[in-house]
């Protein structure tokens, strides 16, 4: 998927306000790229911004999500919609303290046993599935309505 998205359908597809994304780019959480003056963002972008407002819903600060945001980046080397497939399982679990990425079940079952106090469990790999199923429906939907459209011209 080599697409790009506006701030408008980045706000449509996540929910955030395109100020939300305005604020992100200037301290640098999610930059998008350029074309003038819109920012147009990536996949891999959506991917991030999914992800973020999960963590933002469950309560983490923006510095927070900086720090989960660089440690992804410093274990995957890449971005988090470039590693996610349809048979991944990425869960990232934290105390406030500590970071745990998890593949497994049986690892997220003994973080949860040992844990002294409780964790957060976003599972990183669901919100980039839902987020690229969000965009499939929304084409589906639309070629829909294309299709619509010319059976339409084309009876008159």
């Amino acid at each position: 998927m080599n697409q790009s998205f506006t701030s408008r359908e980045i706000a449509q597809l996540t929910g955030i306000t395109p100020r939300q994304l305005q604020w992100w780019d200037e301290r640098g959480v999610v930059v998008p790229a350029r074309e003038g003056h819109r920012r147009l963002y990536s996949m891999e972008d959506l991917a991030e911004v999914a992800v973020i407002c999960q963590l933002r819903q469950k309560g983490f600060s923006l510095q927070r999500v900086r720090k989960v945001m660089r440690f992804l980046q410093r274990e995957f080397s890449k971005r988090l919609a470039e590693i996610v497939n349809d048979a991944s399982e990425y869960h990232l679990l934290t105390d406030g303290k500590t970071l745990y990425l998890e593949t497994s079940p049986r690892q997220i079952v003994d973080i949860l046993k040992n844990a002294k106090q409780p964790m957060f469990a976003v599972c990183l790999s669901d919100a980039v599935r839902q987020v690229r199923a969000e965009i499939r429906s929304k084409k589906s939907n639309s070629s829909m309505r294309d299709r619509s459209l010319q059976k339409r011209q084309l009876a008159s």
